[in-house]
């Protein structure tokens, strides 16, 4: 970067500092690629086939051991279940309408804990991690540990239908029967919002995992997303002409899918909010929709679940069915594990896992969710990802804002800044009051006098605002005591030769 144009040396060394940054993330990103080995896998068909055909028992015949081992089918009493898997994909949570809650580590089939609540559960999230869990009962929302012991119980979220958290706010995000959204803060119990959204029951909800803002689908086509710090919604969207029965968002926060009654299925560019980008028609209307770290399209319809891909061979940017699956029960929840080729359904009858070849994201980051993860590095995470914690003041639909500069206001500070370093004293308008027994001379020497102290008084107040701007643009312009210099300093650096400097004439 060329930096003869830079004011000061202080901003010269960051603008040097951000090019060394740059090309050394460029050149660790280069260096990394080479460790990313794995790829995703896909089924692919014979000529005149289509992969919709293959059955479960088919593909678990053809793979290796361990991945046959995670397909299987839970019989259950207490449905229809709601799932919900971890950041990291090691742990599953399944809760029925009829008080069945259970956690377990699916991979390894080790039960976490087993209970019946003995009330209505309709919706279940993990917390933090596989440590704590919280369920929507009848009235209020119970917080529970890994052992099923009760932690709290929230009864400021009244008669809660569907449960989000948001990890990196560590918000516990609930929507309410009777139309109103909370959230509130988990890890100091603090209540952050609670809003009417003036919608009525909310049965289809999800939050943005690039933004943390939660969309809310309603009866009249509409998605509305909403951040806990303004009472209003951010921003709608027209989506469909009649009520919306699903939502989803892919984990890069780039699109959004939708499903409404008239029996089609919406794609849109949740960044922009823009679309549809394309727009799909089904047999009947989808009742639940996922989309996998892939770009994979999950939906069901009644008993059948259907995935779709799209096909990179060929020259159409259209997702085609991938894999079709009928279960023993009406579908009342799909989610797509992370880090693994898995989508878990719960049914009515039970939860069944199917294994979906080419859905989860094959290279993980360790740092962000470790499917192997240690009890000391989720400790270690634990007090990570506290100090780490973005305030909910930062939720907002545009998050790259916060590191932008404000051009007007900018400019406007600016303006303001030259006006008042140019600005000169004003004319001092008096006149005296006439009175007996005052002569003329005697009255212009009062007005002059008078004229001359508040002419120097305004002088006096002009010139300590002047010296404030420079003295502020001073202690910008030198080194703060935590300024880290672009070249590294050391101890022996006190013997080396200082410049002379020139003598003033």
């Amino acid at each position: 970067m060329d930096v003869t144009g830079v004011k000061s040396r202080f901003h010269q060394i960051n603008e040097k500092r951000k090019d060394i940054n740059i090309e050394f993330a460029t050149q660790q990103a280069a260096r990394a690629e080479i460790l990313l080995h794995e790829e995703e896998g896909y089924l692919e068909a014979d000529e005149g086939e289509s992969t919709t055909n293959i059955a479960q028992r088919e593909i678990v015949e053809n793979v290796d051991i361990t991945t046959a081992a995670k397909h299987f089918n839970l019989e259950l009493d207490f449905g229809p279940y709601r799932t919900r898997y971890t950041k990291n994909g090691a742990y599953l949570l399944l809760g029925g309408k009829r008080g069945h809650v259970a956690a377990f580590d699916w991979v390894r089939k080790k039960l976490l804990c087993e209970m019946n609540v003995m009330e209505s559960v309709h919706d279940v999230t993990w917390l933090m991690n596989h440590t704590m869990y919280a369920a929507a009962q009848k009235n209020w929302v119970h917080v529970y540990d890994h052992r099923g012991t009760e932690i709290h119980c929230i009864k400021t979220m009244h008669r809660s239908v569907r449960l989000e958290y948001l990890p990196y706010h560590f918000l516990l995000n609930s929507a309410g029967e009777n139309g109103f959204l909370s959230w509130i803060d988990v890890s100091v119990g603090q209540s952050m919002g609670n809003y009417n959204t003036c919608m009525g029951k909310i049965s289809v909800m999800t939050h943005n995992p690039w933004n943390a803002v939660t969309c809310v689908g309603g009866s009249k086509g509409v998605v509305s997303m909403w951040s806990p710090m303004v009472r209003e919604p951010l921003a709608k969207m027209l989506c469909h002409p009649v009520p919306l029965t699903a939502i989803a968002i892919d984990p890069k926060g780039i699109q959004m899918a939708t499903a409404g009654l008239d029996r089609k299925i919406k794609i849109w560019d949740v960044r922009q909010l823009e679309g549809p980008l394309e727009t799909y028609h089904t047999n009947t209307a989808a009742s639940e929709i996922e989309l996998s770290q892939r770009g994979l399209l999950a939906l069901s319809m009644g008993n059948v679940c259907e995935v779709y891909r799209r096909d990179n061979s060929t020259n159409e940017d259209k997702m085609k069915p991938y894999i079709r699956q009928r279960t023993n029960g009406p579908i009342s929840s799909i989610r797509f594990c992370p880090y693994e080729d898995i989508l878990g359904v719960g049914t009515a009858k039970g939860f069944v896992s199917l294994i979906v070849p080419g859905s989860g994201e094959p290279n993980f980051d360790t740092f962000e969710a470790n499917p192997y993860q240690s009890r000391s590095q989720r400790r270690e995470e634990e007090v990570h990802k506290l100090l780490e914690k973005i305030p909910a003041e930062f939720i907002a639909l545009n998050p790259t804002q916060i590191d932008e500069v404000d051009v007007p206001s900018a400019k406007a500070r600016l303006e303001q800044k030259v006006k008042l370093l140019t600005m000169k004293p004003p004319k001092i308008d008096f006149e005296p009051r006439k009175r007996n027994r005052v002569t003329k001379a005697k009255l212009i020497q009062i007005k002059r006098n008078v004229k001359e102290s508040r002419f120097r008084e305004a002088a006096n107040e002009l010139r300590e605002i002047k010296e404030k701007l420079l003295a502020e643009e001073e202690a910008q312009v030198t080194e703060s005591a935590d300024f880290i210099p672009l070249e590294s300093k050391s101890v022996l650096d006190r013997f080396k030769t200082k410049k002379k400097k020139k003598a003033v004439r």
